[in-house]
């Protein structure tokens, strides 16, 4: 019986533990502050945005979307963007795992001026479920994708689920 309660407590006290998708998951945790870009239509070749990896620096190093600059989210200073992309209008593609701490981040963005920024509809996992190329620390093709957690690992369906940065696979 115990267990049983905490069980309905944790669903109903923590909403994204009960999602069943993507889709769901980004509509309860998000308020859509940002517009979405997919990323069918990140992969266009037209465009021309500066793409920037909101995650930790060991899920960066894991792998990344190909010329990605890694801006964190624990470690986020406003100052090294305006540093980076003088130009407030500058197409603006703000990327994590599926999409929660980019948007968090493309807000800020946002905030401080910059006109024409978006958050990566699914993040580095939707990318690599729709087998999109992800690149590791030495500008590699790889299969390893960082899932954060066994949790959020759930949520990619394509390649290798990856933990930590001595790169041990997660079980499925």
């Amino acid at each position: 019986m115990k267990l049983h309660l905490v069980i309905i407590f944790l669903l109903t006290t923590t909403p994204h533990l009960a999602q069943k998708s993507i889709d769901d998951l980004l509509k309860q945790s998000n308020n859509k502050s940002v517009p979405y870009i997919s990323v069918q239509e990140l992969a266009m070749p037209k465009t021309n945005a500066i793409i920037l990896d909101a995650r930790e620096r060991d899920e960066f190093i894991t792998s990344h979307l190909k010329d990605a600059k890694h801006i964190g989210y624990n470690t986020f200073k406003m100052d090294s963007i305006t540093n980076l992309i003088p130009n407030k209008k500058q197409p603006i593609v703000v990327y994590c795992s599926v999409g929660i701490r980019s948007e968090i981040i493309a807000a800020q963005l946002k905030k401080a001026g910059y006109s024409n920024v978006y958050n990566l509809y699914g993040g580095i996992f939707e990318w690599k479920n729709n087998n999109f190329k992800v690149f590791d620390s030495e500008e590699k093709e790889t299969e390893n994708v960082h899932v954060f957690s066994k949790y959020w690992g759930k949520w990619l369906t394509n390649g290798n689920k990856i933990l930590n940065r001595s790169l041990e696979q997660t079980s499925n």
